[in-house]
């Protein structure tokens, strides 16, 4: 074969990284040896034309030469017919040997010179090519399928020559562990004799797209790094999979039926439901993809074959059938015949993923992450990864696109299990040495479970500065408790990229309010609950009040935790702490370990947090529960010991079941937050036109976290809200000038709060960090890089905060007094800083990728330097006493090589060089030598420099753990500096407002005499911003609720579109920007403050949960007729209007009555039931008011109605929609005929409101009537004057008789 092999193509011999791949799930074949493959294996050609063949071995070209193809002998019995310019503009088709394809194109032009003409591709690129020397054919129809061409090398050849390039170049592929025991077995042969010809090739998609370069340059051309990444991965023999691909073979198979194949094997697996496979990316509609559903047929058709047990007979690990009640869907049991026809490799693959059903594996081999059987398809349809050559779906990446792969499909809902080696091939062969072992492939073990819940790090989540909240809740089941109506949740939610673990416990309603307004506040992206365990409203609720989460379901007991066993487990891990310096915790976990009292003795290795709700008893059991099924959950993912660690806990604060006097906050329900868009707009979910992104000018990602907490949970207390108000005035004016300097040294900060997270997380030895994981990336430099980081930022936050300082000359504010005092709220940090920056240079630590002490710093690494120096001062000795020994002063130490420190000593001196010397190597005029003595001190000088060297790896564990030991100081000085940025941002936003703005009024109630108020004068929007709306379009209007002077309730009637729900949303913003602290865009604006605002508006249902549009308005209103409060504020849109005229009038008017005359609350009641108005007329506890408007008429006779838009005192006789009718364009007989019905049903409601009034009139003339015949009887039924009785008597009688008459 030697004779017969092509010259070089250009790459750098490498072992065919692939090859070894492939064959590592390949079982071994019987023959000892194959055979290699021909250069071009004899099948049929699937290209129509006849004259096309196989050929002889062309010359490969080099990559460099990009797309040139191959110059084919032709053979001598043919002769050479010459073609000059009469073919210029003709039509050819042209055979490209090594794609074994015919593409088409034309000449564009001849040079004569050369005698070669310039072919123009129909995709668009020319060739300069001898058309005489090439197979070609004329042709005359238009074009009917673009290929694109690849690299003019074969790929068959490269796995010809393997054995050839194992051993030019074995030293290149030292550093790989990829080298398990099956990759030592025969490799494929890259093509099968029986496939279709079309399958050696690669297309490209269409589109010129720059796509990642995750297996190699796929056209030849590679240089540096894409050089040795093709090396490693070859592509040639791939097919590329993605949604935009669009050249393929002619051969067009049905996408159903391979869907039916494939579906048995990956439908419902792989944390997806049901899991799209690689067909899916493919448009059918194209006959060009032919090629790509032609590999998803074959992939299915073996999937169906070789892996029955993934069908209809699928049991679990334990053997168990889907229909069985404890079937484990996560789970796999895998036939002892099949594993047996496993090789090495294969079966530990399947062992991960039998007992991972649920998740992608992520199975490190060598340098690169692979993908196998149902997971390549994941891979290949949503990472858009190409397929590898041959029958078994396989796809992968190099160890460098792992955060954003992983990143990609945990947040597509995706389950990602890693994989990783944790041993090399030199440790397998010491293993299998001295410990006799068998095993013949490098162990690998579970590193991580990376989900939507769990992601520490990558471009998209540095891009989203919200919390990703993982929740775990639990329920009480006890019957009673459904007989009457009550819930009791435990809720535990982590974000793991801060370590912020938030418990409650709570009591609930039949309609679940307190959760539903937790998971609207929160929206948590991922959800750990005990299965089978939730009530079915519970399930409803979270379906409904979530944006699509990723769903867990664990076991009761055994896997979500009960209160007992996760206070067990939790003492476990801090006890395991205890022993090291970083054992305190910001909770004051570990102040009490010396006590020996019974109750310090239960508080050991506890936080705060748990310790009180371990005291609560059963008030607290189910908060620890959630917090159990959450460490059993992120124990699976390596995360709960360093999560434990360095947490932050918090209490959630009691959601409207406690007295309001005892809550710190005011309280926004689900409902609130949806109807009045705090946070995510109705319009696309986004938070574009919400009051988040009206008063969100924060500087960090921190900063915008804090602001929206802040916006969930408005402060109640006056005296809060006051000094918050303070801080926010002395913000501005004199000050504005520091607070400017202070947003631009903020601006330049990374996310503080989760990079000091990840620091502290990662200084946990475990998961991908652990020590045994065999990773090729700098990670040591990665973590450094992030540590010089962090301290950049807290020097800058420090700075900046200290800064900032110079204000509190200029203001009063308690607040930021104690934010800007350092010792006070501001943590003094500066000598932590000193130490660090004294310790090292950061610069140069950033740049070399690691740490080099200065000197006294680290006393080891200080006595290690001292030896060196020690050993070199002897060198220079040494070399010195050579010199005089020679008498030349030109000898000098040089380095050749990995030779350090022979003496160069020039040719003329060699007759007087000592017998002891040893020559090593020579140039031109120099010789080189050894002596004893320096062999000696060379052997302490390598010595002396292994020990730095050591010493230097461990600086950054050593620096690392002492920065982690002032966590404390550090998570402060964020927290401060977050907040001072919420407090700026609040000053800003008064600037983005319309009109008048002002500093809220906030009134203290004293006593429970004291009526609640609110007043407001010239009262703006607060979302609608300046910079959207020119000067003086929006109406201002003036807002009287309360007090001793005003009704505390305003009945709202007016045109449609006047305006009503504008002016109830802008009021409940107001009040909410007023209690955060902020100033509101108003001249005036008085406030008793509100516990709680109920909002119900708009018309929209819940058909998932079975309501209906009219039940979730009642349902809403009956949360708030339930939890309201006399300081509460309502604001009711059209309510009742989901069902008849007079059953929602008659709900409407009772609803407002019981608010009325027994909540007595303040709250605004919008309503098109006119009659409402006439009924409270006289109700001085209700105001009525309309939105004004002028009427006049249009074309046609019809009303045409001018919005005023103007709050104005009086009821509204109508409300005009005929008008709206108008505007949406209905066309003009409708119309007609819409206002003479209104007129119709308007006149017969004022005749019998008239009948009404005149029967109630006529009723109480006869009960006088009566009356006054009874008191006639009774005073004159003793006396005898019959004659004044008889008189009486007829004077009732034709009172009577008009009476009649009048009916």
């Amino acid at each position: 074969m030697g004779s017969s092999r092509r010259s070089s193509n250009g790459r750098s011999p490498l072992v065919n990284q692939q090859s070894q791949i492939t064959s590592f799930f390949t079982k071994k074949p019987s023959s000892s040896s194959p055979s290699p493959s021909p250069l071009f294996p004899l099948k049929s050609n699937p290209n129509p034309n006849p004259s096309s063949s196989s050929c002889a071995s062309p010359t490969t070209p080099s990559p460099l030469q990009g797309k040139r193809k191959l110059t084919l002998p032709i053979p001598t019995l043919v002769l050479k017919k010459s073609y000059g310019q009469e073919v210029v503009d003709k039509r050819v088709k042209v055979y490209w040997p090594l794609d074994k394809n015919w593409y088409e194109g034309f000449v564009k032009s001849f040079d004569s010179a050369s005698g070669k003409h310039l072919v123009e591709y129909d995709d668009g690129e020319e060739e300069m090519i001898e058309l005489a020397e090439e197979k070609i054919e004329w042709v005359e129809e238009a074009p009917a399928r673009k290929f694109r061409r690849l690299r003019r090398f074969s790929v068959v050849e490269e796995a010809e020559k393997e054995e050839e390039e194992k051993l030019e170049d074995l030293e290149s592929v030292e550093d790989d562990d990829s080298e398990d025991e099956d990759w030592e077995e025969n490799v494929d042969k890259g093509v099968d004799e029986g496939e279709d010809v079309l399958e050696d090739m690669d297309l490209e998609i269409e589109e010129e797209e720059e796509e990642e370069v995750v297996v190699g340059s796929r056209r030849g051309k590679a240089s540096g790094k894409n050089k040795a990444l093709s090396r490693k991965r070859k592509t040639s023999d791939v097919v590329k999979v993605t949604p935009s691909s669009s050249k393929g073979s002619k051969n067009v198979v049905d996408k159903r039926s391979v869907n039916n194949k494939v579906e048995s094997a990956v439908n419902g697996i792989n944390g997806k439901e049901p899991v799209t496979t690689n067909v899916d990316c493919a448009r059918a509609s194209n006959n060009d993809n032919a090629l790509l559903c032609g590999a998803a047929d074959r992939f299915g058709q073996r999937e169906a074959e070789k892996f029955p047990f993934l069908g209809r007979n699928r049991k679990d690990v334990n053997g168990r059938s889907p229909e069985d009640a404890n079937y484990d869907p996560r789970t796999l049991y895998l036939p002892p015949n099949f594993l047996k026809g496993l090789t090495g490799g294969q079966r530990q693959w399947w062992e991960f993923k039998s007992k991972h059903m649920d998740k992608v594996l992520f199975f490190k081999m060598g340098k690169f992450y692979e993908l196998y059987e149902m997971d390549a398809h994941i891979g290949a349809n949503e990472l858009h990864l190409q397929y590898m050559k041959g029958e078994q779906p396989h796809c992968g990446f190099p160890e460098k696109n792992f955060s954003m792969n992983v990143e990609k499909l945990a947040r597509k809902g995706y389950r990602v299990l890693v994989v990783e080696q944790t041993e090399t091939p030199e440790q397998l062969e010491i293993r299998r040495r001295e410990k006799g072992s068998k095993d013949k492939v490098v162990r690998r073990e579970v590193c991580a479970v990376v989900t939507k819940g769990t992601l520490t790090e990558g471009e998209m989540l540095a891009a989203n500065p919200d919390a990703s909240y993982l929740m775990a809740v639990t329920e009480s089941f006890q019957t009673a408790a459904y007989q009457q109506g009550k819930h009791t949740y435990g809720v535990c939610m982590v974000d793991i990229t801060t370590s912020k673990i938030i418990l409650g416990q709570f009591e609930d309603d039949s309609d679940c309010s307190a959760l539903c307004c937790l998971l609207s506040e929160l929206r948590p992206v991922e959800v750990i609950k005990p299965a089978k365990l939730l009530s079915l409203e519970t399930e409803r609720v979270m379906l409904r009040h979530t944006r699509n989460p990723l769903v867990n379901e664990l076991v009761p007991l055994s896997e979500f935790w009960d209160a007992e066993r996760t206070i067990s487990e939790v003492k476990r891990i801090y006890r395991n702490m205890s022993s090291s310096p970083l054992s305190s915790s910001p909770n004051g976990m570990g102040a009490h370990e010396n006590n020996t009292s019974e109750e310090d003795g239960q508080r050991d290795f506890l936080p705060d947090v748990l310790y009180e709700l371990v005291n609560l008893g059963e008030n607290g059991s189910y908060a620890l529960s959630a917090l159990g099924g959450t460490l059993y959950y992120l124990k699976q993912a390596f995360l709960d010991e360093s999560l434990l660690k360095f947490a932050k806990f918090e209490l959630l604060p009691l959601s409207g079941f406690c007295d309001s006097t005892q809550k710190p906050n005011m309280v926004l329900d689900a409902a609130a937050l949806e109807n009045l868009e705090i946070f995510e707009n109705s319009r696309n979910g986004d938070s574009s036109g919400t009051l988040y992104a009206q008063v969100n000018h924060c500087m960090t990602p921190f900063g915008k976290r804090m602001l929206r907490s802040w916006l969930a949970r408005p402060l109640y207390h006056p005296e809060s809200i006051r000094e918050r108000q303070d801080a926010v005035s002395g913000l501005k004016g004199l000050n504005l000038p520091f607070v400017l300097e202070f947003r631009k040294e903020l601006s330049r900060l990374p996310d503080m709060e989760r990079l000091l997270a990840r620091l502290f997380g990662s200084s946990e030895a475990n998961g991908r960090n652990a020590n045994k994981v065999t990773l090729y990336e700098d990670a040591a430099k990665k973590q450094l890089q992030e540590f010089i980081s962090a301290l950049r930022g807290c020097e800058s936050m420090a700075r900046a905060c200290s800064s900032l300082g110079v204000i509190l000359e200029n203001t009063d504010s308690k607040l930021l007094y104690h934010l800007l005092t350092p010792g006070k709220g501001l943590p003094d940090v500066d000598s932590f800083l000193k130490h660090f920056k004294d310790a090292f240079d950061w610069v140069e630590a950033n740049n070399l990728g690691r740490i080099i002490p200065h000197e006294g710093v680290d006393e080891e690494y200080d006595t290690a330097c001292k030896q060196v120096h020690e050993v070199e001062l002897k060198l220079s000795k040494h070399l010195k006493e050579q010199r005089k020994l020679l008498g030349d002063s030109s000898i000098d130490y040089v380095t050749v090589g990995k030779d350090a420190y022979p003496l160069e000593v020039p040719e003329c001196l060699c007759r007087s060089i000592p017998k002891e010397y040893e020559l090593q190597s020579s140039k031109k005029g120099y010789f080189r030598y050894w002596n004893p003595v320096l062999k000696k001190l060379l052997g302490e000088v390598s010595q002396a420099s292994s020990e730095k060297e050591s010493k230097l790896k461990s600086i950054l564990q050593e620096v690392d753990r002492r920065f982690c030991e002032h966590h404390d100081k550090w998570r402060e000085l964020v927290r401060i500096t977050a907040e001072l940025d919420v407090l700026i941002s609040l000053s800003i936003a008064s600037d983005y407002y319309e009109g008048p703005t002002c500093r809220p009024n906030i009134k203290s109630i004293t006593s429970q005499d004291d009526v609640p108020v609110l007043l407001a004068e010239n009262l703006g929007h607060p979302v609608l911003r300046s910079d959207s709306l020119d000067k003086g379009t929006f109406v201002s209007n003036n807002v009287s609720l309360g007090g001793p002077a005003n009704a505390s309730f305003i009945l709202l009637t007016g045109p449609n579109m006047g305006g009503k729900s504008t002016l109830l949303r802008q009021v409940c913003l107001a009040v909410i920007l007023a209690q955060v602290g902020a100033d509101v865009p108003a001249s005036s604006f008085d406030l008793s403050p509100v516990d709680r605002i109920f909002v119900r508006m708009g018309a929209k249902d819940h058909i998932m949960a079975g309501q209906s549009t009219f039940l979730t308005e009642i349902l809403e209103t009956a949360s708030m007729l339930s939890l309201a409060s006399r300081n509460s504020l309502v604001a009711l849109d059209e309510l009742g209007r989901g069902t008849s005229t007079s059953d929602g009038q008659a709900i409407a008017e009772s609803v407002l009555e019981h608010f009325v005359h027994n909540v007595q609350c303040r709250g605004m009641f919008s309503t098109h039931y006119h009659r409402l108005s006439i009924d409270y007329q006289k109700d001085s506890r209700v105001s009525l008011c309309h939105m004004g408007c002028q009427v006049g008429k249009g074309s046609g006779d019809l009303e045409e109605v001018t919005f005023l838009y103007r709050l104005t005192p009086g009821a509204c006789p109508k409300s005009y929609g005929v008008n709206v009718a108008r505007l949406a364009g209905l066309p003009d007989d409708v119309l007609q005929k819409a206002a003479a019905k209104s007129e119709e049903f308007e006149m017969y409601g004022h005749i019998k409101q008239s009948k009404e009034n005149l029967s109630g009139n006529l009723m109480k003339k006869e009960a006088a009537l009566v009356q006054n015949l009874i008191n006639l009887v009774l005073e004159n039924k003793c006396d005898n004057n019959e004659g004044v009785v008889l008189g009486e008597l007829n004077g009732l009688q034709n009172r009577a008789r008009i009476l009649l008459e009048q009916n």
